[in-house]
């Protein structure tokens, strides 16, 4: 028995191929009228990933971060960073596959993004903009949560 579960374990495979910048984008909308008022601006994030299977073993992950950093009510600067990897992952089930790609990929790509959007943040002459971690396990839990709510509310009661 014990001997199967090590199987098992040295079967699953889990490796980094590559990380790279897929897309990359800083925008100023006002110019340098922004630079004329006190910095006191409201940040909202917006945090989307997608996965591509490559191949039977190897699947693309891409982090997109968007933020938008608004002052009275104007857009003082708009950063989206695409932090793309390509992660080889073999001999795990479909269901801890799906729960992989969702949380530990992201997890290895978003330093990389953080550090993205600081240094467009700083180039753009605004002072650094350091995000805070994100727990991805956390969010994909919500999300399957959210997903089965969805799903109940959609089937009919049984009478």
């Amino acid at each position: 028995m014990a001997d199967e579960t090590n199987q098992q374990q040295e079967q699953q495979q889990f490796a980094l191929q590559r990380i790279y910048v897929k897309d990359i984008s800083f925008e100023t909308p006002q110019g340098i009228d922004v630079f004329r008022q006190q910095w006191k601006p409201k940040v909202n994030l917006e945090m989307n990933t997608r996965q591509n299977r490559i191949d039977e073993q190897n699947f693309e992950v891409v982090l997109t971060l968007s933020i938008t950093a608004t002052q009275e009510d104007k857009t003082a600067f708009i950063v989206e960073v695409q932090q793309g990897g390509i992660f080889f992952v073999a001999g795990i089930p479909e269901a801890q596959l799906r729960q992989v790609l969702a949380t530990v990929c992201p997890s290895i790509l978003f330093p990389y993004a953080r550090e993205a959007i600081d240094a467009l943040v700083v180039r753009g002459s605004f002072p650094p903009l350091m995000l805070a971690p994100v727990n991805f396990d956390a969010l994909y839990v919500q999300a399957m949560r959210q997903q089965q709510e969805q799903q109940a509310a959609q089937t009919p009661a049984a009478h």
